[in-house]
């Protein structure tokens, strides 16, 4: 993990390098879509405050849950007590980059979505609600915040959520297997090189021309981006677009040349 002055600079770069965020001389008619009408669209959807609401109320919540900590293969190595608000305070997606995913969904209406690493909901949430018709299939790898995390779906009445507990080495397989496909994942389970990179091929026999798989915190480690280089490298791969705290990318085959963009958000 890259230390806070190491990160900062980094950012500072991103931003000094990167496309503008209005699209201009971008000489993708998809990327240039994708910036003006879902990176851009600054409109308060329906659900937004309905679920930063919830966001706030986990920062105060006090609860203590007992986490298992999975190490090599299936076999959990210890436990460890922490709260619900330390994990809603540094451990959820920002507000800036859940509703984004949420606009994404909203705008190219995946059918069947897929997370890896549910942590409390919020970003789940912001998911499922982008689309009523929409199968949600989150993976939470502690129980115990797999509960809070139902219960919050409960009381924001989201019904197109499955929640697959346990380790990702014991079910990613099996839920995988179960699916036929998947239109849209978004990857926040384990941020190291190795499993990031053998997540994607797990995914990548699911996908199709129009999928789009989003890797968290791309930068957020030597490891991480040795990582994103090397999914953004793989042939089967048209288009990525790099946002610092995300990397997405894309299978269209409209796109006859690979393109890499990194876009200013």
């Amino acid at each position: 993990m890259y230390s806070k002055f190491q990160l900062l600079n980094k950012y500072i770069r991103y931003k000094l390098q990167a496309s503008n965020g209005k699209g201009h001389g971008v000489h993708s008619p998809f990327v240039f879509e994708f910036i003006q009408e879902v990176l851009n669209d600054d409109r308060t959807y329906y659900c937004y405050q309905q679920i930063e609401r919830l966001r706030e109320r986990l920062k105060y919540d006090d609860r203590m849950l007992t986490i298992e900590d999975f190490g090599a293969g299936s076999r959990v190595n210890s436990h460890y007590q922490r709260s619900v608000s330390s994990i809603a305070k540094s451990a959820l997606k920002q507000k800036k980059f859940s509703q984004l995913l949420f606009r994404m969904v909203n705008h190219y209406h995946p059918e069947t979505i897929l997370e890896l690493g549910t942590s409390l909901g919020i970003t789940t949430s912001y998911l499922a609600a982008a689309d009523n018709n929409a199968k949600v299939i989150t993976m939470e790898g502690a129980s115990a915040v797999a509960a809070v995390a139902r219960k919050n779906f409960e009381s924001l009445q989201l019904n197109n959520i499955h929640i697959e507990e346990g380790n990702f080495d014991l079910t990613l397989d099996q839920v995988l297997q179960s699916l036929p496909a998947i239109d849209f994942a978004f990857v926040d389970g384990n941020h190291r090189r190795d499993p990031t990179i053998a997540y994607y091929h797990k995914l990548l026999p699911k996908t199709n021309d129009q999928s789009i798989l989003i890797f968290d915190d791309v930068h957020w480690s030597r490891e991480m981006e040795e990582a994103w280089e090397y999914i953004k490298a793989q042939p089967e791969v048209t288009l990525s677009i790099d946002l610092f705290f995300i990397g997405i990318i894309f299978f269209r085959k409209e796109n006859k040349i690979k393109q890499d963009f990194t876009v200013r958000f």
